[in-house]
């Protein structure tokens, strides 16, 4: 992978599924998205691991969704690649939650999927 056209489609792929399963509320198919051993920062102490993962979902609101934007990409080997991204989290009942969000993607017997997933709150 040289180019970041391709880099960014393989983030887009990966975070496409992720914010499907958010929109769903379907917190197993959203740990699907994450390597097995994924670190997880949501906005609360964080987890290592898909059970983790689907616990922080599951506790979310329903109607939560997740809109992204790819701020950048960068290549760190061969099957490594970081995103940093802007998310804005959208909720029936109070304000949008605007965030910055970092993922490390590791690819997995072709699949990519997510290994590291850090939030921020800037501001």
């Amino acid at each position: 992978m040289s180019s970041t056209t391709a880099q960014e489609a393989i983030l887009r792929g990966v975070m496409d599924r992720w914010k499907s399963a958010v929109d769903a509320h379907e917190p197993q198919r959203v740990a699907s998205c994450f390597t097995e051993d994924a670190v997880f920062q949501g906005l609360r102490p964080y987890t290592v691991g898909r059970q983790g993962v689907a616990e922080y979902y599951d506790s979310q609101p329903l109607g939560l969704t997740a809109d992204y934007e790819v701020l950048q990409t960068r290549q760190l080997a061969e099957d490594v690649l970081l995103g940093y991204l802007g998310v804005d989290f959208s909720f029936t009942d109070r304000p949008t939650l605007e965030v910055t969000l970092s993922v490390v993607l590791r690819r997995v017997a072709d699949q990519w999927r997510i290994a590291h997933y850090q939030v921020s709150r800037l501001g």
